[in-house]
């Protein structure tokens, strides 16, 4: 055996065990470090042919790999845009540089031109929402992502397009007998409309009368909504027809066009009745009137909800997740990032909550996956290997200079 072999396989050992003493010092160092995922060292042995019946000492390898599919557990905050993933999949951030990354790091903050950064000061990114169908997605990119940006509907306006109105009317009322009930709608200037649904006998049993008007509340005019209809209902009291009406529409009012109605009125549940009960009514129609954002709402499947003034909730953005066929073979860049790399596969995009990939946890973070404990019985036997590898070192570097000393 040569003692240079044994000398440079010392340093090996010793070079090793540096190697794992910089992760233990990176995991200890971001053990708060919110979605950090841990790195460790592996070691794999470097043997030399023996040559001639002399051993020919070796080495070892290190390579360092990443535990990025480990989960960490969460802590919970009081801040809605503070989010986690309960599952697999990571957030689409931007960087400054106009680069997509993947992160589990989810400490977003509202910033003041309405984007939402991490601590590392990447920006969330997403797709518009719609109530119609899902966003198309390029499945293998990043393409057709954009900024999720609040500041969009700081001040927002939602005319109204339908609701409902059930009620109960008196079947012991004597006829002529009329009723009537209002609701509010919006315009879209966002001014509101008070619709009186005036309810009516008429004189055939089971059979009421139905008309819907507006009255400009200056001028005192009149505008028709819906002509008197027939309401049929059965000897259940059930209303047997119409089940929906539309009140015609555009109707233009003060400048703010007031859109066409569709009203549910019946069903096969919770519709209007005719019941020897007094008159009682509910109902509701949608739409927002000018208000302010109060808050933000996340739900578990990623859309992101502003909360108005008047407690309304309106949905602006699908989150974006993505996942890749190794997690563990990503490659990790500053600001606790993520890159696709050849051997991770490629980035594969979808939703939270559907295809494989987790949900979001609104108003938590999820933990580094460091174990301190482990980290620091890391650092001992690190320690100790190594300043056994400096003994190895140092007996070749003696016998070399008993070798020298053979000499004299």
């Amino acid at each position: 055996m040569s003692l240079y072999g044994t000398m440079r396989t010392g340093v090996s050992g010793m070079n090793a065990q540096a190697n794992r003493l910089s992760t233990v010092a990176d995991n200890i160092a971001n053990a708060n470090t919110t979605g950090y995922k841990k790195a460790s060292t592996q070691f794999s042995s470097l043997i030399l042919p023996t040559t001639g019946g002399a051993y020919n000492s070796g080495g070892v390898n290190t390579d360092v790999r990443y535990s990025i599919s480990s989960q960490g557990t969460f802590t919970y905050t009081t801040s809605a845009t503070d989010l986690a993933i309960n599952g697999k999949g990571f957030f689409i951030v931007q960087g400054s540089d106009g680069v997509e990354y993947m992160t589990r790091a989810g400490a977003f903050t509202p910033m003041s031109d309405g984007s939402l950064q991490n601590s590392s000061g990447f920006k969330l990114m997403g797709y518009p929402y719609s109530s119609t169908e899902d966003p198309t997605i390029v499945i293998n990119g990043f393409a057709g992502l954009e900024e999720i940006n609040l500041a969009a509907g700081e001040l927002n306006v939602k005319a109204s397009e339908s609701g409902y109105l059930h009620v109960n009317l008196p079947s012991n009322a004597e006829d002529p007998f009329s009723k009537t009930t209002s609701l509010v709608a919006y315009d879209s200037l966002g001014n509101t409309r008070k619709l009186d649904f005036k309810y009516s006998t008429t004189g055939t049993p089971n059979e009421w009368s139905l008309e819907v008007n507006y009255t400009d509340p200056v001028s005192g005019t009149v505008t028709p909504l819906l002509a008197a209809t027939t309401l049929t209902f059965d000897t259940d009291g059930k209303l047997v027809s119409p089940t929906d009406i539309t009140l015609a529409g555009p109707t233009t009012i003060g400048g703010g066009v007031l859109n066409p109605l569709e009203i549910s009125i019946g069903g096969t549940s919770g519709g209007s009745t005719q019941l020897a009960a007094d008159f009682a009514a509910k109902g509701d129609i949608d739409g927002i009137g000018p208000s302010g954002v109060a808050g933000y709402e996340i739900s578990d499947d990623g859309i992101v909800y502003l909360k108005y003034e008047n407690g309304d909730l309106a949905p602006k953005y699908r989150i974006a997740m993505a996942n890749v066929q190794s997690p563990d073979n990503l490659k990790p860049l500053p600001g606790n990032v993520y890159a696709q790399s050849s051997d991770s596969g490629v980035v594969v995009m979808g939703y939270a909550g559907n295809g494989g990939y987790g949900t979001i946890i609104s108003g938590a973070l999820e933990d580094s996956n460091v174990d301190i404990a482990e980290e620091l019985t890391s650092m001992i036997e690190s320690q100790r290997n190594y300043t056994a590898n400096s003994k190895v070192f140092q007996t070749g570097s003696e016998l070399m200079e008993v070798l020298v000393n053979l000499k004299r």
